[in-house]
């Protein structure tokens, strides 16, 4: 008897990993490839400097890892970053882990790639506040960063570009995969993920949730209203940001939005774009309602939550990079904040 139900428990399993894979991808074992960027040692350490250096910004005193920190869960687990001026941003952070799975970058996909979301943050007079001219400047004045960017770039006759500098913070973000109990489990590891994960996990399909957050990184795929049954009210949801429409001007993508990944989002609080619900429980309620038209259980919640769980993947090492000193020639850093 024992043997029998074993068995089909274990069938039952390999149906159910069958119709996650229709949903579902796990993540790769290897970095995936890039548009128009080859992936190389040097370029990826080059990238992590960059990453890393608060000189990228006017002031000296934001990088990219400001807003995207890698020591928690790859955002700044606040509602909206604080930038050059102690100016706060209009959208939350989204976490950079595994972002080079999403078909488009920002809340609003108005980045095709990683590179070209790398180019805006420098420039936005509310995060770095900096011009490419004072970047390249800035790099061009350290000798060890010229070497760098030689390596990095051997075929071109002036590597220390504006698009050279994305590319090589492109090439590191890329590596920044954290594969989790899920994809061991979606590899056929049955015993990868806990019975109440795995229930959650078939709520979450049940329930509709999968129609928007699917594929490899569970979102990111995607545009869709924010209020698709019924709208949010304006503390969740606020009446000034109009989301995509900001990108095609168009009327239909008034309050649309990339479906949020949800690779990590145990440890990325707080949530959706206007970063006001600290609660992952919480948050599953207000998509339930808003985008589904559904009232779960408590006891659905509480095994959704619990599928959640099983998405937080296990980091890459981070070493903090030694970076190249400055120079006579080295930009001074501003606080000044120019109006636009």
């Amino acid at each position: 008897m024992l043997a029998a139900m074993t068995a089909g428990q274990a069938l039952a399993d390999e149906e159910l990993r069958e119709i996650a894979l229709d949903m579902f991808l796990p993540l790769p074992s290897t970095v995936p490839a890039l548009n128009d960027n080859i992936v190389t040692p040097e370029k990826v350490d080059l990238g992590k400097a960059l990453f890393f250096d608060p000189r990228m910004s006017a002031s000296g005193v934001f990088s990219c890892n400001s807003c995207h920190n890698l020591a928690t869960g790859g955002d700044d687990n606040m509602p909206t970053s604080i930038g050059h001026g102690w100016q706060k941003g209009p959208r939350n952070s989204p976490t950079v882990l595994n972002a080079v799975f999403n078909e488009a970058q920002f809340w609003d996909g108005r980045a095709p790639d990683l590179a070209e979301q790398a180019k805006g943050p420098v420039q936005a007079g509310v995060e770095m506040a900096n011009t490419p001219v004072n970047v390249i400047a800035t790099l061009n004045s350290m000798p060890q960063y010229q070497g760098w960017f030689q390596d990095s770039f051997p075929d071109d006759e002036d590597p220390v570009t504006f698009d050279n500098f994305a590319r090589a913070i492109e090439a590191y973000e890329a590596t920044l995969i954290t594969p989790a109990p899920f994809d061991a489990w979606l590899n056929g590891n049955d015993a990868a993920m806990s019975e109440q994960e795995v229930r959650g996990m078939e709520t979450f399909i049940d329930a509709g949730c999968a129609s928007c957050h699917s594929g490899v990184n569970l979102g990111g795929n995607g545009y869709y209203p924010f209020g698709l049954v019924e709208k949010p009210g304006a503390d969740v949801l606020p009446e000034g940001d109009k989301g995509r429409f900001i990108v095609t001007e168009t009327v239909g993508d008034e309050y649309v939005f990339r479906a949020a990944p949800l690779r990590n989002i145990s440890v990325t609080a707080p949530y959706f774009h206007s970063g006001v619900v600290w609660d992952l429980r919480t948050a599953v309620e207000i998509m339930a309602e808003s985008q589904l038209g559904a009232e779960l259980s408590d006891d659905e919640v509480t095994d959704i939550v619990a599928f959640l769980d099983a998405l937080t993947g296990e980091m890459p090492e981070v070493v903090y990079p030694v970076l190249p000193a400055e120079t006579a020639m080295t930009p001074r850093p501003t606080g000044e904040i120019v109006a636009e």
